[in-house]
């Protein structure tokens, strides 16, 4: 890469302020990912009803997005390698911050459909891109980075569910809200996100001996990474679609108490991120990546066993806070992998991460209804603590 060493001294003065101005542009990238990504979410009971949606017709209908997505990921490495991440971060975030607008306009349910494998779509590529363009200037800063894009992306979807909630409170019509989002959102891309590095930073990492040398070996190390963003997203999808159904169903608590469930997780999740950079320094990847692991799978099975709302609640913020850095760092491991472009294996890894986020949720609410949903949702359990053998695999992460 062009740019190296650390933003404020050995790589000089115009080399340090490159830095600072793509770290900036890059965090400006997730924020608006996160913001994208959930703009419509509060929106979508109106949606439903505007459109005379049956419960099964919008279920199918929001396949759309998952379908977008998997079709874009696959294609994520090579098309970033033909363009950059700069470009294709810039194009695909343009894209997807304009999605809002053919969800609010769809006249049917075809015309959904079609708008969400847009977004998916462009938020997929988007997220290939953005995150090849984070791996290299945390490359440049020569420390940790990643957990705090991925908090700033935490904090995006927050914000806009939030905006989202209000623009329903207020009865503002759905059309108004997300043509007014899609008209800020590529603003903000435009001024905020011109900063990020040319195509000079796409570098493929070096082969140095270490953490793998040779095709064979770098596809094991990236087919366990795999298996490491599978194993975090299923939980972060459980805990989205699941743990407010656990509270209101299996404990009969009232709405407003099953809500807190994702939300402290939530909350939880942008806190562990925007303080994983410091102990990632610290301990190293590894380490952290094991330890939360233990920590996310001890809180959410403690708090199951608990079967009381309030160990309920605490078990799922515990799982939030432990899977947190989980991403960040398997996500900057497979773009420092020697031998392998950041973009090809980020994409890899993406792809499996999200048969997990995705998949995983439906699968959990089959196994729910054979055996109940406290069991479907021990599944998360064995798979956080399933990360802790193969963590070694994310050594690369933070060079």
């Amino acid at each position: 890469m062009v740019i190296t060493g650390t933003a404020g001294g050995t790589a000089g003065g115009t080399a340090g302020g490159t830095l600072r101005r793509a770290r900036f542009a890059v965090t400006a990238a997730f924020v608006v990912h996160g913001l994208t990504g959930a703009a419509w979410v509060a929106r979508i009971p109106q949606i439903k009803e505007h459109l005379g949606l049956s419960a099964g017709s919008l279920g199918v209908a929001l396949l759309g997005a998952p379908v977008g997505v998997a079709v874009a990921v696959r294609f994520a490495g090579w098309i970033v390698a033909r363009w950059g991440s700069r470009a294709t971060t810039l194009v695909a975030g343009t894209v997807a911050a304009l999605s809002p607008v053919p969800i609010g306009l769809a006249w049917n349910m075809g015309a959904l459909i079609a708008a969400l494998v847009l977004m998916g779509g462009s938020l997929g590529l988007m997220d290939v891109a953005m995150n090849a363009q984070g791996v290299a200037i945390e490359r440049g800063y020569g420390r940790p980075i990643m957990s705090g894009l991925h908090g700033a992306y935490s904090l995006g979807t927050l914000a806009s569910a939030l905006v989202g909630s209000a623009a329903a409170h207020a009865h503002v019509p759905v059309r108004l809200h997300l043509s007014v989002v899609a008209v800020v959102l590529v603003g903000v891309l435009a001024v905020c996100c011109r900063g990020l590095l040319d195509r000079s930073a796409d570098v493929v990492p070096e082969e140095d001996g270490e953490a793998g040398s040779g095709v064979g070996s770098g596809r094991w190390v990236l087919a366990m990474l795999g298996v490491i963003g599978l194993c975090s997203f299923v939980g972060e999808g459980a805990m989205a679609d699941w743990s407010a159904v656990y509270l209101r169903e299996t404990l009969g608590t009232g709405p407003g108490i099953a809500g807190l469930g994702y939300a402290g997780c939530a909350v939880a999740m942008a806190v562990g991120r925007l303080s994983g950079d410091w102990l990632v320094a610290r301990l190293g990847p590894v380490p952290v990546l094991r330890y939360g692991s233990v920590i996310a799978a001890a809180g959410l099975g403690l708090g199951l066993l608990g079967s009381h709302p309030a160990a309920a609640v605490i078990g799922f913020t515990v799982f939030g806070l432990g899977i947190a850095p989980v991403a960040p760092i398997t996500f900057s491991a497979a773009g420092n992998l020697p031998g392998v472009p950041a973009a090809a294996g980020i994409g890899r890894v993406t792809a499996v991460g999200y048969l997990g986020l995705l998949g995983g949720p439906p699968v959990l609410g089959f196994v729910a209804q054979g055996v109940g949903l406290p069991w479907a949702l021990a599944v998360p359990v064995v798979l956080a603590a399933a990360i802790v053998p193969i963590s070694g695999a994310a050594a690369t992460a933070g060079r």
